[in-house]
């Protein structure tokens, strides 16, 4: 009797584990990756010295803890855009004409990286729709890792003001939406040369560029 509790009672568990999906999880795509909760509960084990090394090694690289990670890129086509990669929220990323691919560089910092956040990682993003070799990071100025999708550096924009916008398309004509593949998505381009919106007003940038900023 108490080994069929203890089978009722593992099966009951990962029930709940495969329903608490990340933020954004769209269960309609059987290609996507488990949530990070269920690799998260699998037993290991703590005595061998040798693990106890092992568990410690990736510390180094953590992120602050005051860091929102990209835990997800997924690669998808939406109304009128067409191929697109968002964040785990559905939040739509772009690319940066001014950023490199080989090698891969970032140069949005200061008030640039308060209006386009870049999409930071701890190095295990889940890809769904996006193939893990055009999938790596960039270690930014102030140590952080960035994705980059195709070499390109990837970031949000905060002038989208829900997930599936895409307002910073074309902005300063340096800003595009980026394909799975990581080449710019061209398919829906405003007229004229759209600005960026502002950073936003309690920023303790010590950007010099002051409220000159253009990217």
């Amino acid at each position: 009797m108490a080994q069929m509790k203890r089978t009722v009672i593992v099966a009951s568990a990962m029930v709940a584990l495969t329903a608490c999906a990340p933020a954004g999880y769209d269960g309609a795509n059987p290609g996507a990756a488990e949530p990070v909760a269920v690799a998260a509960a699998e037993p290991t084990p703590s005595a061998e010295p040798e693990a106890s090394a092992a568990a410690e090694a990736p510390v180094a690289d953590a992120p602050p803890a005051n860091v929102d990670l990209t835990e997800q890129l997924i690669g998808k086509s939406v109304a009128r855009m067409g191929k697109v990669v968002t964040d785990q929220d559905g939040w739509i990323l772009y690319r940066f004409d001014k950023d490199t691919a080989d090698p891969p560089a970032s140069n949005c910092v200061d008030k640039c990286a308060e209006v386009w956040p870049p999409a930071l990682t701890d190095g295990n993003p889940q890809l769904t729709g996006v193939s893990d070799d055009k999938v790596g990071s960039v270690t930014r100025q102030d140590g952080t890792r960035q994705l980059t999708v195709g070499g390109w550096p990837v970031y949000r924009y905060i002038g989208d003001k829900k997930p599936g916008q895409w307002k910073g398309q074309a902005v300063g004509g340096t800003w595009f939406v980026v394909q799975p593949d990581g080449k710019k998505n061209l398919s829906c381009l405003p007229k004229g040369t759209p600005k960026a919106v502002a950073p936003p007003a309690d920023s303790g940038s010590n950007d010099a560029g002051g409220s000159g900023y253009s990217y």
